[in-house]
């Protein structure tokens, strides 16, 4: 295991600078300015903006894309990025919207990412459902991400848009990441009904990675969440696990050791 640290810095939303030696992947790009954003049939109000610029970002080696059908995993401005990054992960359906920008990853699928300074990274796509069971024909789909360096799945997993369900937690069998970056937010753009991780999905994500670091991202910025970080602290207090879930603000380099 290297010694160097992984490092998080949350740009806003999906949207999550990874770092980890001379490596950097970027999660679902999304740089539109806040304002109203009206995809048939439905309304979105976007809160707040980006805390980093593209331009302040820079050099990528990656994007980690979720998914590319909903505009606040991919918005005009990350998908106006997208040509000038070396490679973007994503979905077998959205590799094929993208016009031969992507690679599709089918879940479980693992490939070998090699940075500029011939670093390399493994990269392994994860089971995701965006929202309750038999969602797929509304949602589309989804993968989520684990990264490795020694072996898959050993240094980040990044969940995407999902609940907890049995394939996240066969995510949970199979790696052991010194990390796992959740979507959280309990996202109700549709009704009544969670499309992302809740409180309760973020509990079984802290129970099933007992040696992880946990965090939470895409739980702010857009009026369909239906909770907050704030929120999501306090439940992880009364459960007495305060220690277990990171405070990752926006803008600012979360830094976690991943040797040993």
């Amino acid at each position: 295991m290297s010694s160097n640290p992984l490092k998080l810095t949350l740009v806003g939303g999906p949207t999550v600078l990874i770092e980890f030696g001379s490596m950097r992947l970027l999660t679902d790009p999304t740089f539109d300015p806040p304002g109203s954003y009206q995809v048939n049939p439905l309304h979105f109000e976007k809160t707040s903006g980006p805390a980093l610029s593209i331009a302040q970002i820079g050099q990528l080696d990656a994007v980690l894309l979720s998914h590319d059908q909903h505009i606040d995993n991919l918005d005009s401005a990350g998908r106006a990025m997208l040509p000038t990054v070396g490679r973007t992960y994503t979905t077998k359906a959205g590799a094929s919207r993208l016009d031969g920008q992507a690679m599709g990853l089918a879940p479980w699928e693992t490939c070998t990412l090699q940075g500029a300074n011939g670093e390399t990274l493994l990269v392994t796509a994860t089971p995701a459902r965006h929202g309750p069971i038999g969602i797929e024909p509304i949602s589309g789909d989804v993968v989520g991400f684990a990264l490795g360096i020694d072996k898959p799945g050993d240094l980040l997993y990044v969940t995407g848009d999902t609940v907890w369900y049995e394939g996240t937690a066969e995510v949970a069998q199979r790696f052991s990441p010194k990390a796992v970056l959740l979507f959280a937010g309990a996202a109700e753009p549709r009704g009544r009904y969670h499309m992302t991780m809740g409180s309760e999905g973020a509990l079984e994500a802290a129970h099933a990675f007992p040696n992880a670091t946990i965090v939470a991202a895409h739980n702010e910025g857009w009026g369909h969440f239906s909770e907050s970080p704030g929120q999501l602290a306090d439940v992880f207090a009364q459960f007495r696990l305060p220690d277990r879930l990171m405070p990752f603000e926006k803008g600012k380099v979360l830094v976690i050791p991943v040797s040993g």
